[in-house]
């Protein structure tokens, strides 16, 4: 019998991309997904191409960047299956741009979807989680680990996801609760070319224009991806950084800040 055979498993941003090859992976693996997102027709046809008639698959429109919509979503959770194991927050924005010439109203805005609503879903599903000792996955970015140029308010964010990761490892370690932190490079995603303002867009350099904002990385396999995450979740690692190269950079700025910016500039269009 599978680790995850009937475990019941929560993932935000569920509709498209990561979230839902996440959502297939660990309904392959005999989990209990529950698929969530703020469009109800196109979680509707994400659960569908999942399974139409299963009891294992259950899909939640919600908006969660707000608390009473997350309220009701923890209740019709706890209505349905009466525990959690697992909460995935992949629910995220990725933006383009230069600091200078980003407006503050798209800081806020990746703000409250990147970070304070994974804080939200955090709060909201900890004493399921901790009745469980079960697990959060937070997606996070090889961004909150550097912060590459062009891509606007998103290395912000994803930084405050590094530090709000290690720091409820930390805290949540004596309950038994598992945190996982995953920092993907670029995924390949059929949506990148048409995802950002094209007047945004017009006035960064071509590199800005590519996946990862110029990373001379190739595209991680989503598919694949999703898997590792399941096998990192059920082995209680604590973070997840792919492609594995990437802590030579990572480790190249501990040592020298100067050093490490080099190395970013080239790796993301010279």
């Amino acid at each position: 019998m599978s680790y995850w055979s009937d475990k019941v498993v929560l993932i935000t941003g569920a509709s498209s991309g990561l979230g839902l090859h996440l959502a297939r992976a660990w309904f392959q693996a005999g989990a209990r997904v529950v698929l969530v997102a703020r469009d109800a027709e196109r979680l509707r046809a994400a659960a569908n191409s999942l399974s139409p008639d299963s009891e294992r698959c259950l899909a939640i429109p919600c908006d969660v960047t707000q608390d009473e919509a997350v309220k009701k979503l923890i209740e019709q959770v706890q209505s349905r299956y009466g525990r959690l194991d697992v909460l995935v927050n992949c629910a995220g924005a990725s933006t383009r741009g230069k600091i200078a010439e980003t407006k503050l109203a798209e800081f806020q805005w990746n703000w409250d979807l990147n970070v304070l609503a994974m804080v939200r879903c955090i709060q909201a599903t900890l004493p399921m989680l901790t009745a469980t000792r079960g697990h959060i996955v937070n997606i996070g970015s090889l961004a909150g680990k550097v912060g590459a140029r062009y891509v606007g308010p998103y290395s912000a964010t994803k930084h405050a996801v590094t530090g709000l990761s290690q720091q409820l490892r930390l805290e949540l370690e004596p309950a038994g609760v598992h945190v996982l932190h995953v920092c993907p490079g670029p995924i390949r995603d059929e949506r990148t070319a048409s995802r950002y303002d094209s007047e945004t867009m017009e006035k960064l350099p071509a590199a800005a224009h590519q996946p990862g904002a110029g990373a001379k990385i190739r595209g991680i396999d989503p598919v694949w991806l999703a898997k590792k995450i399941v096998t990192a979740t059920e082995r209680r690692k604590r973070e997840l950084i792919v492609p594995w190269k990437a802590n030579i950079l990572l480790l190249a700025g501990v040592i020298s800040t100067r050093l490490g910016d080099w190395l970013l500039k080239k790796m993301t269009g010279g």
